[in-house]
C-alpha cells in the first residue's frame, strides 16, 4: 500500500513539466518583473524564445552617480562571461530539436534539459545584473561564434562540457577576489548550479561517471580563465567595459592533438598560436610549466623552444580537468609571473580531451 502511494506520487511528478507548459506564455508576459528563484522562467520554462525580457537583454546604464560597489568589477566580468554561456545555450535551443538529439542516440529528454539549463543561465544573467550597483554599467551581450558543426548535436554537447568546466574554474578563482561575504556566497551558489549542468552532460550525454576526485580544479587567476572565452566573442558594444578587467593579453596556448592522449604521464606539444602575441622569454632565466589539478600544483622545468612537455603522472587519470600555464616562477605565485596560458585539458570524459577548442589537429 505504501509502495503504491509512493509510485503514484513519483508518476505524477514525472508529468509535472507537461502540466506546467500552459503557464509559459503567461510567465513570458511578466518576464520583465521575473525574479530568479521566484519564477519558472529561470527554472522550468520550456519555450524556445528567450526567458529574458528585452529590458534585461541589453546594456543597462548607471542609474545613479557615485563610487562603484566593492565587487562591481568582479560582477561586470562575470556578467560578460555569463552572456557567452547563456547565448551558447540559447543558440542550442534555437538550432536543435529533440529529434536531432534522439537521432544521435541521446536520451529523449535531452532537449528539455538543454532548455532548463538555458533557463538557469538566464537567471544567472539577472542575478549578476542585480549584484552590480546602480553606479556602474551592466555589460550587454556581444555577438558570438562558437565554431561547431550546427548539424552535429554531439559536437555541440562536447563544447558544453568545455564551457561548463571552464566556468567552474573561473568561479572558484573569482571567489578569491570577492570583497563581500555576500558575493562569495553568490559565487559558491552559482558554482553549485554549474556543477549540476556538467554532471548532466557527463552522465546523460557521454555516459561516464561524474565523479572527479575529491576536489574540482582550482586556478588562482580568474581573469586568465575568462580570457579563454574571448575566443567565442566577435564584436561587443563599444560601451561595454574591457573584458576581462584587468586584462593581461597573455599569449595563449593550444596543443597539437597528434601523438598524444593528453593524459597524465603523456607528452603534449604546446603551440603559441598568435603570431603577434608571442611569449617574451629572457635568456638565462628559468621557466616552468605549472600544472593545476584539484588543489595541487606541480612544476615541470620548461626551456623556451622545447618541443614537448610531460603532464605530471602523479595526477589522477580521467578525472576533471588539468590546467597548465608557463611561468617564470615555480607555482606561478602571482598573475604577473605567468608568461603564457592557461591551457585547459579536459580529462573527463577522455574522448573529449583532444576535441576541446584549445586542441589543434593536423
Amino acid at each position: 500500500m505504501h509502495f503504491s502511494h509512493f509510485y503514484l506520487l513519483a508518476s505524477s511528478a514525472a508529468i509535472l513539466p507537461a502540466l506546467a507548459a500552459p503557464t509559459t506564455q503567461a510567465a513570458l508576459k511578466n518576464a520583465a518583473a521575473a525574479v530568479p528563484g521566484q519564477s519558472e522562467l529561470f527554472a522550468s520554462y520550456q519555450g524556445r524564445k528567450t526567458p529574458l525580457a528585452e529590458d534585461w537583454n541589453q546594456i543597462i546604464h548607471p542609474s545613479a552617480s557615485g563610487d562603484p560597489g566593492p565587487d562591481d568589477q568582479l560582477f561586470q566580468n562575470l556578467l560578460s562571461a555569463e552572456w557567452v554561456i547563456y547565448t551558447f545555450y540559447q543558440e542550442g535551443v534555437d538550432t536543435f530539436t529533440q529529434e536531432d538529439f534522439t537521432k544521435a542516440g541521446l536520451p529523449k529528454n535531452t532537449y528539455q534539459r538543454l532548455k532548463q539549463i538555458r533557463d538557469n543561465e538566464a537567471g544567472h544573467i539577472r542575478i549578476f545584473q542585480d549584484q552590480i550597483s546602480g553606479t556602474s554599467l551592466k555589460p550587454g551581450p556581444c555577438t558570438y561564434d562558437f565554431n561547431y558543426n550546427k548539424s552535429n548535436p554531439v559536437e555541440y554537447l562536447g563544447l558544453q562540457v568545455y564551457i561548463e568546466v571552464t566556468s567552474q574554474a573561473f568561479l572558484t578563482g573569482l571567489a578569491l577576489e570577492a570583497v563581500s561575504d555576500k558575493s562569495k556566497a553568490a559565487l559558491m551558489a552559482i558554482g553549485q548550479t554549474e556543477t549540476r549542468h556538467n554532471v548532466w552532460g557527463l552522465m546523460d550525454t557521454f555516459g561516464v561517471s561524474p565523479m572527479a576526485g575529491p576536489s574540482d580544479t582550482t586556478y588562482p587567476y580568474a581573469e586568465q580563465i575568462l580570457e579563454l572565452t574571448n575566443a567565442f566573442i566577435k564584436k561587443c558594444p563599444s560601451e561595454n567595459p574591457v573584458y576581462p578587467s584587468p586584462r593581461q593579453h597573455l599569449p595563449q596556448i593550444a596543443m597539437w592533438a597528434n601523438g598524444t592522449t593528453g593524459a597524465p604521464g603523456d607528452k603534449i606539444q604546446p603551440i603559441f598560436y598568435e603570431p603577434k602575441n608571442q611569449p617574451q622569454f629572457e635568456e638565462g632565466k628559468d621557466y616552468w610549466a605549472v600544472f593545476f589539478h584539484g588543489i595541487a600544483t606541480i612544476n615541470v622545468p620548461y626551456t623556451p623552444g622545447q618541443e614537448f612537455i610531460t603532464i605530471p603522472n602523479q595526477f589522477e587519470n580521467s578525472t576533471g580537468i588539468i590546467i597548465m600555464n608557463i611561468a617564470d616562477t615555480q607555482d606561478s605565485p602571482t598573475a604577473e609571473s605567468v608568461v603564457a596560458g592557461p591551457l585547459v585539458l579536459i580529462e573527463q570524459p577522455r574522448l573529449l580531451t583532444l576535441k576541446a577548442p584549445s586542441v589543434v589537429s593536423l
